[in-house]
């Protein structure tokens, strides 16, 4: 269902810019969708919610797909594109309580309650700040998760995005918003990504209206940062960005499973450059799989190197170690 809400608002927007269109949606499942009873950082499948539309769109199948850009590897497969980055929504993971805990918060919950998330993430940061509560593995779309928290005894909240909740028109539902100081949140978490061919211009013509500057140079930034650290579901990689006044500001960090080990900075740079009308084979340089014709490339370089260098910090204090710790355990 958040899928098709996403979709349908992605069609919504080219439909306003392109009226004389007709947008046909093809709805279709994924790996991911259909494994449900194992944790996704132990599937070890980098594409679990992207393979079987790429699929389709290599055939011409379908012209565009929509994806949650957190889904999505930070190296795609030869032949395609993120062609556009929409505005994020709040980035920030939020916390639905069972019903009976609905004026509490995570620290006012009673010793060894029980917490799903099936993100690694989570689970080291919270941990770590609330070593009083048990976190377990819950899988399934939103409304199976919601639905096993409300009708079962099991868990005392679980924590979601707070993006899928609100698109989802559940914001009711959020009991705690978790800050950036309580909980970083995924790479490119809050937007969503439509993936085109790559060399279909027409198409990447059209979606590319729907870039929002910000939110490209913000998850250019992050995904470079997880790709230098050659992170994903399987191990605790965790950010948070914010472009001020020209000035992009990252905050990158690693955990172990348990979140005792951890190292975390925050780098800055100017993304402050005037468009330029650049002609040629240039117009289509990717910046981790993102291709955005039009942000100022000048920035969208800045945002890169500034991902790469946060991450060459942490790896030169000693990340490199806490993450392979972290994959042989979860692997184990």
């Amino acid at each position: 269902q958040l899928a098709r809400i996403q979709t349908d608002s992605v069609v919504e927007m080219l439909q306003k810019l392109y009226p004389d269109h007709c947008f046909e949606i093809v709805a279709m499942s994924t790996t991911g969708d259909k494994i449900l009873d194992t944790a996704l950082s132990k599937i070890g499948e980098k594409s679990l919610f992207t393979k079987e539309l790429e699929n389709a769109l290599e055939r011409n199948e379908v012209d565009l797909v929509v994806h949650s850009l957190k889904d999505l590897p930070t190296s795609l497969p030869p032949g395609f594109t993120i062609g556009a980055v929409c505005k994020r929504e709040n980035p920030l993971d939020a916390v639905v309580f069972h019903p009976k805990n609905c004026d509490k918060t995570l620290s006012l919950l009673p010793e060894k309650s029980v917490i799903g998330t099936s993100s690694l993430r989570r689970a080291a940061q919270l941990k770590k700040k609330f070593p009083q509560l048990e976190f377990r593995d819950i899988r399934g779309n939103l409304n199976t998760r919601i639905k096993k928290l409300d009708e079962k005894e099991e868990f005392s909240a679980i924590i979601l995005a707070a993006a899928g909740l609100k698109r989802m028109g559940w914001e009711n539902r959020i009991g705690q918003l978790l800050s950036p100081e309580d909980c970083l949140y995924a790479v490119g978490q809050g937007a969503l990504a439509v993936e085109v061919r790559a060399k279909d211009q027409e198409i990447l013509n059209m979606v590319s209206a729907l870039h929002d500057a910000d939110t490209v140079l913000c998850c250019i930034a992050e995904r470079a940062f997880m790709k230098t650290l050659e992170g994903g579901c399987s191990v605790p990689v965790a950010v948070s960005s914010v472009l001020k006044d020209g000035q992009l500001y990252l905050t990158g960090a690693v955990y172990s499973l348990d979140g005792s080990d951890s190292l975390k900075e925050t780098m800055q740079t100017s993304v402050h450059y005037p468009q330029q009308n650049e002609d040629g084979p240039n117009d289509d340089v990717q910046h981790v799989g993102i291709t955005a014709r039009n942000v100022p490339s000048q920035a969208q370089d800045a945002a890169e190197s500034l991902g790469v260098e946060l991450a060459s910090l942490l790896l030169s204090k000693g990340a490199k170690h806490i993450l392979s710790v972290a994959r042989q355990l979860n692997d184990a």
